[in-house]
């Protein structure tokens, strides 16, 4: 008999509609190859669905917020059932953007300079420190929020107004802009599972590129890059999938510019919609959805 799978899907993250989407279709998936299968909400219900449903694996399909920061894991690792993708200490250090660039340079990874911005300095100074450390054009994102969620490139005369705007978050990341073009890869335990480039029509791969089908962003397998620059981002990105402690699938996102590699981050738990770049990865390299889903279920109850 199959294997009884809890799915966490939907939340309270920027991110909500994204996980429902990845929390229906790895359930119609599991469904279909006869799982039983029960998709709950990390709400105060939680610990009852837990109990009564008693499930052989959580599958974690959150985003965000909550969801892949490592607080969810906090709260799973109580139960002693195994859960997907990467554990408490991993989920923080990749969802922190300051941190996990912090350990990309300590090791050796490269990576867009950057400052940090607690709105307590002046709009005179702010500008002269970036003119200083980064010039224009720069990159100005939450400190912790996936799916490029209040990300936006800024000039001189707009940065100001578009801080404002996100004054919310306390603390931000501005980022020297990398041009070139954009490569993600994906991870799969110490598995170099593939490269995928994105060509969006939008000014960069933000929200909209992602997940609006309208958006036209254009997803090119094989990358048209010779085999050794392919062997070389995939083995940073390995290596920033072990040093940031992660397990089960990463996709790690890389700008490519000047012949050099530049790591902008990694998620512990990409997306698994229709739309989601690690699926495809997979389909290319002869693993379709259901054999992915069922891999990353092997992952987590091995872990344990």
């Amino acid at each position: 008999m199959k294997k009884k799978i809890l799915i966490l899907s939907g939340g309270v993250s920027k991110e909500r509609l994204i996980s429902l989407d990845t929390g229906i279709q790895v359930a119609k998936e599991l469904k279909k190859n006869g799982y039983r299968v029960k998709i709950s909400e990390p709400d105060h219900n939680l610990e009852k669905n837990i109990k009564s449903f008693n499930p052989s694996i959580i599958f974690n399909a959150l985003h965000g917020q909550f969801g892949e920061d490592g607080y969810i894991q906090t709260i799973l690792e109580r139960f002693k059932i195994p859960y997907t993708h990467s554990g408490v200490i991993a989920s923080s250090l990749a969802m922190d953007k300051e941190i996990s660039k912090k350990i990309f340079i300590q090791n050796n990874i490269k990576t867009p300079k950057y400052i940090t911005h607690t709105y307590n300095i002046s709009s005179y100074n702010l500008i002269k420190e970036i003119k200083k450390k980064l010039k224009f054009p720069v990159v100005v994102k939450p400190l912790n929020e996936g799916s490029s969620v209040n990300v936006y490139i800024c000039n001189e005369k707009n940065i100001i107004k578009i801080l404002n705007l996100i004054k919310n978050y306390k603390k931000v990341m501005i980022e020297e802009f990398i041009g070139g073009r954009e490569i993600q890869v994906a991870i799969m335990g110490n598995k170099k599972l593939g490269a995928i480039e994105l060509r969006p029509k939008r000014k960069f791969y933000d929200y909209q590129a992602k997940y609006n089908t309208n958006a036209k962003t254009q997803h090119i397998i094989p990358v048209d890059l010779p085999k050794n620059k392919i062997n070389q981002v995939l083995q940073i990105a390995h290596k920033a999938h072990k040093i940031i402690g992660c397990r089960g699938v990463t996709r790690s996102d890389f700008k490519f510019y000047n012949g050099k590699f530049y790591l902008l981050e990694i998620n512990t738990q990409p997306g698994m919609t229709k739309l989601s770049l690690v699926p495809e990865i997979a389909a290319y390299e002869g693993i379709n959805f259901i054999k992915l889903i069922e891999w990353i279920l092997d992952d987590a109850s091995t872990k344990r």
